[in-house]
Order: structure tokens, then sequence, then C-alpha cells
């Protein structure tokens, strides 16, 4: 697992030069426009609403002694938390509706780096349409995943002691989603949904690895959110196809001769 999200990282490795080399700038054009623009609403959100999340946090403080610091507190908390299940949801819509942008992107990547095994008849087809309803199924079930396990790692976060195990815990969930949907975009062309989300479970490793540089990135401001998805997608096509070639390859050929193809 560690070695598999090792490589996960290291994969960002040259990610702006091959960006440069193909020339995919214009395809990230619409992507980079719709994670600022969602990025820049989930700030306004932590900062409009939190006065009110940390008073209705605050109730649960019922003594008048401390209660102007306890308001206080409650207000941060109150920011955090709309921060935390903004991002969650922000990396959801975020790449669903990048989902026709990005798929053209894995694919030229895919035909620079692996050029003998690069196929276009054996890959699946699929209209921009068709790649937007694979997204938005891919991420809404993520996006329930998600939640259902962060909630309760959030609440538990608020625990001290405890909260050294559980941030972690769900910084490295918000992650492993994070390089799964980045992931999709090179096995939408190889793999039907079902079988996408089979490989990608038992290559968590690899997803937590993409998504933790992804998370990271979101830290930035402004340029974070602005360049997280060009460099994280270019990691994650090259990731993946990788281990799609290295799984092609140990496949028997079932004729003699065959060249192997990166699809299932």
């Amino acid at each position: 697992m560690f070695k598999n999200i090792l490589t996960g990282l290291i994969s960002y490795k040259d990610s702006f030069k091959l960006i440069n080399e193909l020339k995919l700038w214009s395809f990230f054009f619409v992507p980079m426009a719709i994670s600022l623009l969602f990025g820049i609403a989930i700030f306004f959100a932590a900062y409009g609403l939190s006065d009110h999340l940390g008073r209705f946090f605050a109730k649960v403080w019922v003594w008048e002694w401390g209660s102007e610091t306890f308001t206080s507190i409650a207000t941060w908390l109150g920011a955090l938390v709309i921060l935390i299940l903004g991002f969650i949801l922000y990396k959801h819509v975020v790449m669903a509706l990048s989902a026709p942008f990005m798929s053209p992107v894995s694919e030229r990547i895919e035909k620079h780096l692996y050029p003998e095994l690069y196929d276009p008849h054996t890959h699946r087809k699929t209209s921009n349409t068709q790649q937007l309803i694979r997204g938005l199924r891919i991420n809404i079930r993520n996006l329930f995943y998600e939640i259902g396990i962060s909630i309760p790692l959030l609440i538990l976060s608020f625990i001290p002691v405890v909260n050294f195990v559980t941030t972690p815990l769900l910084f490295l969930v918000q992650a492993y989603y994070a390089g799964f949907g980045n992931m999709d975009y090179t096995l939408e062309r190889h793999y039907e949904y079902r079988d996408s989300v089979s490989f990608i479970k038992k290559n968590k490793g690899y997803a937590i690895g993409n998504g933790i540089v992804f998370m990271a990135m979101l830290l930035i401001p402004v340029i974070g959110i602005i360049l997280v998805l060009p460099v994280a997608v270019t990691a994650a096509s090259k990731t993946t196809l990788k281990l799609l070639k290295e799984q092609q390859t140990q496949m028997p050929h079932q004729q003699q001769g065959s060249a192997p193809k990166l699809e299932s």
C-alpha cells in the first residue's frame, strides 16, 4: 500500500513538462474556470455562513461564563466544517463537469506514452454527453460514500487525542476519492462503470497518492485551485496507463503473436 501511495505521489513529476509538450492547456481552460469559480463560492459560503453555524454550535454551551469565547471558537469550527464539506462537494462537482474535457487529455497522453499499444478502434466509443453522464454517475456515487465516511470522522475530530487519528484519516479519505475521480478519466475508455470501480478498489494506494497532492494543492490560495486539475489528471493518467499496461502484459494472449492492448 505505502509503495503504491509513493508511486502515486511520484507520478506528478514532469506533469507540467508533459502538458506543455503535448499542448494540453487548451483542454484545461474550462475546467480551470469551473474550479476557480466553485472554489471562490466555497470560501464565500464559509465566510457568510460561519456565524450562523457558530451560533448553532454555541447553543450546547448553557453557562454564562465563557460564552463569548465558546461562541468565537464555535464560529471558527463552523467555518472549518463548511470548508471541509464544501471541498468534498467541490471535488465531485468539478470532476463530473470536467469529464468531457479530461477524457481527450488522457487519450492524448496514452497515445504519446504508449504508441505501440494505442488503438482507438478497441476503445469504448463515448460522446461528450456520455462522458458527462459517466462523470456524474461516478462522482455522485463517490460523494455519498465520502460523506458517509467523513461526517463521523469529522465529529470525532473535535474530540481531543482521538483527533490525532481521525484528522489524518479524514484527509486520506478525501485524497482517495479525489484520486478515484482522476483515474477514471482514463479508465472510462477501457472499462465499464462497475469494472472501473473494481479496478480502483484493487489499486487504492495509487488513488490515495494522487489525491494527497490534489488535496495539498487546494491549500495553495487561488493558484492551487486553478492548477490542481491539469497536474492531477496528467499524473493520474500516467499512473493508470502504467497499471493498465502491466495488467495487460500479464494476461495470456488469446492469439499467438497478437499485440497487447490497453483494454479489458
